[in-house]
């Protein structure tokens, strides 16, 4: 019954912006620190952004500091990523995620993804001219 599900990605232009949301069911959500990764194919999964419980504090990945923002509205059950400034290698599938472990718990792990037990089915972002 747990769902994680993105919407928002789609085809935008480098330097464009783009909001992510992740609609989430089927689990308490303020309990749970909230993450998206991305894949590209023939790449692995990376790490972008997490958010802890309370939506107060959060981890950027070097490669999207300053331009993407996580954020949560624990009413809504929804975590969202706003992506500005937007560039080709951003381009991938945008996955959410769910832990159960406190924000600095989950990013003291070394397997972050592992920390992370549930995940939506990913939304397409493409980011060309």
């Amino acid at each position: 019954q747990v769902q994680l599900v993105e919407s928002g990605g789609g085809l935008v232009q480098p330097g464009g912006s783009l909001r992510l949301s992740c609609a989430a069911s089927g689990f308490t959500f303020g309990d749970f620190t909230m993450g998206w990764f991305r894949q590209t194919p023939g790449k692995e999964r990376e790490f972008a952004a997490s958010i802890s419980w309370s939506g107060f504090n959060h981890y950027l990945a070097d490669s999207v500091k300053g331009r993407f923002t996580i954020s949560r509205d624990n009413a809504k059950n929804t975590v969202y990523l706003q992506m500005n400034s937007l560039k080709p290698e951003d381009t991938a599938v945008y996955y959410c995620a769910a832990g159960r472990r406190t924000l600095v718990d989950i990013h003291y792990s070394d397997d972050l993804q592992n920390e992370f037990d549930y995940w939506g089915q990913g939304t397409q972002v493409t980011v060309s001219s």
